[in-house]
């Protein structure tokens, strides 16, 4: 059987930094499209990003998915790509921010294959306004969620 193929899009926005925020998915897979969104009361922009990308992984049902995620984060697209948060791994994330968030996204990402594409933001590509626009609402909600992993500086 052919590997499934997934086109993911994702973004995460704080309104301050830290302050409220939240994170927008669109995931397609052939005719499917499938958007997801969350908002939290106190956060921070980077842990949107890569919590959007978490999730949408941790969404899909087949192991070993060819998966291409597209964000506007250069803390998430270069990490992975450049070889970064292996290296943090080994150093136990000494120095390094939401190491909660980045064994959990080391848990599922081996799971698939997976590769980033970073887009510019606010560069008109509809898929990742519509994230950024998932992610901005998704902040604004009445019952927000409690970002447990999140530690104030």
């Amino acid at each position: 059987m052919a590997r499934p193929k997934i086109t993911i899009y994702t973004d995460g926005a704080a309104r301050g930094n830290p302050g409220p925020g939240g994170y927008g998915i669109v995931l397609l897979s052939g005719e499917f499209r499938k958007e997801l969104s969350e908002g939290y009361k106190l956060t921070t922009n980077n842990r949107m990003e890569l919590l959007a990308v978490i999730v949408a992984l941790e969404t899909l049902k087949i192991p070993g998915s060819e998966v291409t995620i597209y964000t506007d984060s250069r803390y998430v697209s270069d990490a992975v790509e450049k070889g970064w948060v292996f290296n943090w791994v080994k150093n136990r994330f000494k120095g390094k921010k939401n190491p909660d968030l980045w064994m959990r996204f080391l848990e599922i990402y081996k799971n698939h294959l997976v590769k980033f594409v970073w887009v510019k933001g606010h560069a008109n590509n509809p898929l990742n306004e519509r994230c950024d626009q998932l992610a901005v609402e998704a902040s604004f909600k009445a019952n927000l969620l409690e970002d447990v992993g999140y530690k104030p500086e």
